[in-house]
């Protein structure tokens, strides 16, 4: 019987551990630019129980999506200028989300230079663009082949903790932002599980959890 071979080829398990890998990589590299701009450390990561911060693993992923098939064919130009549109449209849209439904604003670059009504600039889209061209023509390659290195029992059952306690984590997060969102508009909660999280999450948890997020200026 032929042995199972973990993430084998462009599958769902490959798409979701570079995510992981995007949102890690992503929170550190946040704060270390941060502490080198300012001087201190600041937590970057933008979920409540692990240092992960999802737009950067949404954009990986995105990436992985979008360019892993063919990813061979496809030049290095060509690359880097969809990794430059995905990229900075990711970060558009993610920021126009926590904006209008969380009324928290993440990050504002309306005072940068050529931003895109502050919410991404095209500086930032060409590092995305070089970015995602190492993550495709270097980083996903190389990954690739070790993944389908490691021994399905091994890398399986990890593969689904990992599924799991994120998943979990993305729900918390944003269920918590939601109710920060509605006790904003002065609306309480309708059950028990609302209570909870207006006990366990409160505003001044949220704050200290995400130093940098500041509420929306009506």
């Amino acid at each position: 019987m032929e042995e199972k071979v973990f993430a084998k080829g462009y599958c769902f398990a490959k798409i979701f551990i570079f995510f992981v890998i995007g949102c890690l990589i992503g929170t550190y590299y946040e704060e270390i630019l941060w502490y080198v701009r300012f001087g201190e450390w600041v937590d970057r990561q933008g979920m409540i129980y692990g240092p992960f911060s999802p737009i950067y693993g949404v954009g990986v992923a995105i990436f992985v999506v979008i360019l892993g098939k063919h990813n061979d064919q496809r030049s290095i130009l060509k690359t880097w200028i969809y990794a430059a549109l995905i990229g900075g449209t990711t970060e558009f849209i993610t920021s126009w989300i926590a904006d209008v439904c969380f009324g928290v604003i993440f990050w504002d670059y309306s005072k940068m230079f050529l931003n895109i009504a502050g919410r991404t600039t095209i500086p930032f889209m060409i590092g995305w663009g070089i970015a995602g061209t190492v993550l495709m023509k270097v980083i996903y390659p190389f990954v690739s082949k070790w993944l389908e290195k490691i021994p399905y029992k091994i890398a399986h059952p990890i593969y689904m903790a990992a599924v799991v306690f994120i998943t979990l984590d993305l729900i918390i997060t944003y269920s918590a932002f939601g109710r920060m969102a509605l006790r904003d508009q002065g609306v309480k909660p309708f059950t028990f599980i609302g209570e909870l999280y207006d006990k366990i999450y409160d505003d001044e948890f949220m704050y200290h959890k995400f130093p940098v997020m500041s509420p929306e200026v009506k």
